[in-house]
């Protein structure tokens, strides 16, 4: 296969803006997929509602037209497909990346279907792949996600959220309209800051009047079939529950960026990078969109990661022709 001037993995928001800017500057690129395009907001809530607004989801210069104030998880996946069909995108969907070295200039490229090569590596992988677990006994039974989709298969069924952040919140608020008995289960005091300010007083409202119930200051010690075992500072205690949702966060794919040979920092997950052109410090590996975040993944969204791309490719361009 050719050695192409620059790889982009992960074919995000991130990862597509990367793409349309080294096809804009000439560069031979090619971008690898490991599921679906756009597999993230794919693998969003079926009902889910942008917190932004349209245009802060536009790249490429393409409009993003909705009737509403904020766009849908639909009308998102609808658009991004477009964006790819305007610019021609070369993307292999369906092919993990499981390995980047580096030999001499090149960078060698092992993913689950063949060998690539090429002068520079942008990793758009976000984090949304790889849920935080609470490494507790039953984590992984059947009833059991790091993922919520949809309201519907769970009408009349016991239901436990593990969070207190606005995946918890808004998922709480459709199970329980959904027909769900809810139980809300937070390790903290009170729910936390980053909830949407519509829903905030929708899901304290319903907590307040016992639609959904809450346990606060309460963690999950233990998930067997039919009932999650709590401890709180009451002691231990067993909420029946049919489903489990353990909507605690996700985390980028550190294993990957440190086989790479890309510095992460052990206790932030922060890979060491030149915050101006997102270069790690493995020469002309770079990373784009939510994975420069580690834990701290509230700091990028598809707003401000849409412009990563950009000025990566700007300094590659400029490195390839000099």
């Amino acid at each position: 296969m050719p050695v192409r001037d620059v790889l982009i993995v992960g074919a995000g928001p991130s990862g597509l803006a990367t793409a349309i800017a080294a096809r804009q500057q000439g560069l031979d690129y090619q971008l690898v997929e490991k599921g679906v395009l756009v597999n993230s907001i794919f693998n969003f809530p079926a009902h889910m509602v942008f917190f932004t607004t349209p245009e802060l989801l536009e790249i490429g210069g393409l409009p993003l037209t909705t009737p509403y104030d904020k766009p849908t998880r639909l009308e998102a996946l609808r658009y991004y497909r477009r964006v790819v069909d305007t610019y021609g995108l070369q993307v292999s969907f369906h092919e993990r990346v499981l390995a980047i070295e580096r030999e001499g200039e090149i960078f060698v490229v092992r993913t689950d279907k063949r060998v690539r090569e090429a002068r520079s590596v942008v990793l758009a992988i976000g984090y949304y792949d790889l849920p935080n677990y609470l490494g507790i006994p039953g984590e992984h039974l059947p009833h059991v996600s790091h993922y919520y989709t949809d309201a519907h298969p769970y009408y009349r069924q016991r239901v436990v959220i593990v969070g207190g952040k606005n995946s918890a919140a808004e998922a709480a608020l459709e199970l329980f309209r959904g027909g769900a008995h809810v139980t809300l289960v937070h390790r903290r005091a009170t729910l936390g800051d980053s909830i949407k300010y519509w829903v905030r007083p929708d899901i304290e409202n319903r907590i307040k009047e016992g639609s959904i119930a809450a346990r606060f200051e309460t963690c999950v010690v233990e998930i067997k079939p039919g009932v999650v075992v709590v401890e709180s500072a009451s002691g231990r205690d067993e909420i029946a529950a049919d489903a489990v949702f353990l909507l605690t966060g996700y985390h980028p794919d550190v294993d990957l960026m440190r086989g790479a040979g890309i510095e992460i920092d052990g206790e932030t997950l922060e890979p060491a990078l030149d915050k101006e052109t997102f270069e790690t410090n493995v020469p002309n590996l770079f990373i784009a969109g939510g994975a420069i975040a580690g834990k701290k993944t509230g700091n990028i969204f598809i707003e401000n990661g849409r412009f990563h791309g950009e000025k990566i490719i700007a300094v590659l361009a400029e490195r390839l022709r000099s």
